[in-house]
């Protein structure tokens, strides 16, 4: 399939599902535009993938919490591409675990500016462009706490929940124009996102995951690729995905509490 002229801009590019979902872009194809706060990895995976799959890799470094930045940024890519079919909002993260009374709101308004407010940044500027070409697809990454509250959550659910609420918000007001809204919402998955949480603690972070066997973030660029491949008359409105050994953000085992198969031998 030449899928040379279809461009994909991915936010939160430099690691774990937008670097994953670049990548599989990438193979199949795609041009691509990547963005993130880190200028040097958003260097090296261009290098990288331009390389490896003979593909067009354009970068923007900002921060997706900065308004101004992100209108600077948009704009210049009209210039460079002139089009986006697909925005991946995957730009997001995890600040802290506490308890209402005793959070810190510094985290709180990091969580806020980024998962929700960068988002709405991110997808005003872009969605123009998909009205002007009545096409499109907005693939939104959210979570199984967009689903179900947990214990010092508190204001990561909300902004997942926030995210899912603007997914529906989305795929409602862009109906008439042909444009696709998807919302991806994984459970448990080893990436940076614990390491991000518990600000560096790589013990903390790995202890989060003994046990089992989490997603991997090429699970959830599969997934966004099979949500983006599908005829034009198929539009997943959402999917929560998590591995097997979790049900819910709340409920989870591990793997050793798997129940092996009845014996059956008379």
């Amino acid at each position: 399939m030449n899928n040379s002229n279809k461009v994909i801009f991915i936010t939160g590019a430099t690691s774990g599902f937008g670097k994953a979902i670049a990548t599989k872009f990438a193979a199949n194809g795609y041009t691509l535009v990547i963005a993130g706060r880190r200028k040097e990895r958003l260097e090296q995976l261009q290098a990288y993938l331009e390389g490896k799959y003979n593909t067009k890799v354009h970068y923007f470094a900002f921060d997706i919490r900065h308004r101004k930045a992100v209108n600077e940024a948009v704009q210049s890519l009209k210039e460079k591409v002139g089009h986006v079919d697909i925005l991946v909002n995957n730009a997001g993260l995890a600040a802290g675990l506490s308890g209402i009374h005793d959070g810190n709101i510094d985290d709180w308004e990091t969580m806020i500016d980024t998962n929700v407010k960068g988002l709405l940044y991110i997808t005003r500027a872009i969605a123009p462009m998909m009205v002007n070409q009545s096409a499109g697809h907005i693939i939104n990454i959210g979570s199984t706490a967009a689903k179900v509250v947990y214990k010092n959550g508190n204001v990561y659910c909300a902004t997942k929940f926030a995210v899912d609420a603007l997914n529906q918000a989305m795929r409602i007001d862009l109906l008439h124009y042909g444009i696709k809204v998807t919302a991806i919402h994984p459970g448990m998955a080893e990436t940076e996102f614990s390491l991000v949480r518990f600000s560096g603690d790589e013990d903390r972070a790995k202890n989060v995951y003994n046990g089992f066997k989490p997603l991997q973030a090429e699970d959830i660029a599969d997934i966004a690729w099979y949500c983006a491949s599908l005829p034009p008359h198929v539009c997943i409105n959402e999917l929560t995905v998590t591995c097997l050994t979790q049900a819910t953000s709340v409920y989870s085992i591990k793997s050793a509490d798997l129940i092996p198969p009845a014996n059956t031998k008379d």
